[in-house]
């Protein structure tokens, strides 16, 4: 699933390709059931709504909140999407372009479409004025990238399930906003701390070293362009570039390259969640 870096980037991406820009038409092959009722354009009934409120507007802008991209619009609406796990926009796809669920006709004759295998990515509209207060983005813990999110900010998001596993805490989006199975493994690997560990008994050093690591980890994820371990791509349709810099996600059996250490990565289950680990230089808090 895409996490923080993989957001950001598309959104950048659509604030270089797409901003002001003015949806002439959107069509859309989702349709489910499920989402009968739903504010969702998987229900016809509300992708009719959705039509209403997109085509002819100019886009203003996009951004960001936690893993959701918001792209707004000139009418005082936004549009809100979670990518999921094989979601990604693709500014002017080709033809043969695969799994296009959704396609928004520009008026420079170019599309944006949405390309979701699997079909789990959720598309939606508000009225740009509540979209933060909304049943979407309302329960969301704090943004680890923003100026304002200080060490005792983070230290005191973990503290609030004490006893539980850290790698566990640091995907719960509710205390903090963006990190995911990739980046936690790497966050953790940085700070020599195991994925296990309860929280309550991690010390200040480790916590300090796994607050500088969430932020240069999430920042070297942007860098790099986000992570394509999986189906991940940019708004040009072309992978990123963090799985080949990856430490500890999907290194089970390799050589572990801290310094000076001679471990070997481990794979774990903690939950539902895989965990990848160095158990020489990770130390178990418990």
């Amino acid at each position: 699933m895409p996490e923080l870096p993989e957001v950001q980037t598309t959104v950048d991406g659509l604030n270089k390709t797409v901003k002001g820009r003015i949806i002439k038409d959107v069509t859309t092959t989702y349709k489910s059931a499920y989402h009968k009722n739903k504010d969702s354009i998987k229900d016809p009934k509300f992708f009719r709504y959705f039509q209403e409120k997109v085509v002819g507007q100019k886009i203003l802008s996009a951004d960001r909140r936690a893993k959701n991209i918001l792209i707004h619009l000139s009418n005082g609406f936004t549009i809100l999407t979670h990518m999921k796990m094989t979601g990604f926009y693709f500014y002017d796809a080709p033809p043969d372009a695969k799994f296009i669920r959704l396609n928004f006709i520009l008026d420079n004759g170019k599309s944006l479409a949405f390309s979701d295998m699997r079909k789990f990515a959720k598309v939606t509209v508000v009225e740009s004025k509540d979209i933060h207060s909304s049943t979407h983005l309302v329960h969301l813990g704090r943004e680890p990238l923003d100026k304002s999110f200080t060490y005792k900010i983070f230290k005191g998001a973990l503290l609030k399930r004490p006893g539980a596993p850290v790698k566990t805490v640091l995907m719960d989006q509710t205390l903090i906003s963006g990190i995911g199975n990739i980046y936690s493994d790497e966050i953790l690997w940085r700070a020599n701390v195991h994925p296990l560990s309860k929280t309550k008994l991690i010390p200040d050093k480790n916590l300090k070293l796994a607050f500088i690591a969430t932020k240069e980890t999430l920042k070297k994820g942007i860098d790099f362009g986000g992570d394509s371990m999986s189906d991940y791509k940019n708004i040009h349709g072309l992978p990123g570039k963090f799985q080949d810099h990856h430490r500890a996600y999907k290194q089970n059996k390799k050589r572990c390259q801290k310094r000076n250490c001679k471990g070997t990565i481990e794979r774990m289950v903690v939950g539902t969640r895989s965990a990848h680990f160095c158990p020489r230089h990770q130390k178990l808090f418990s």
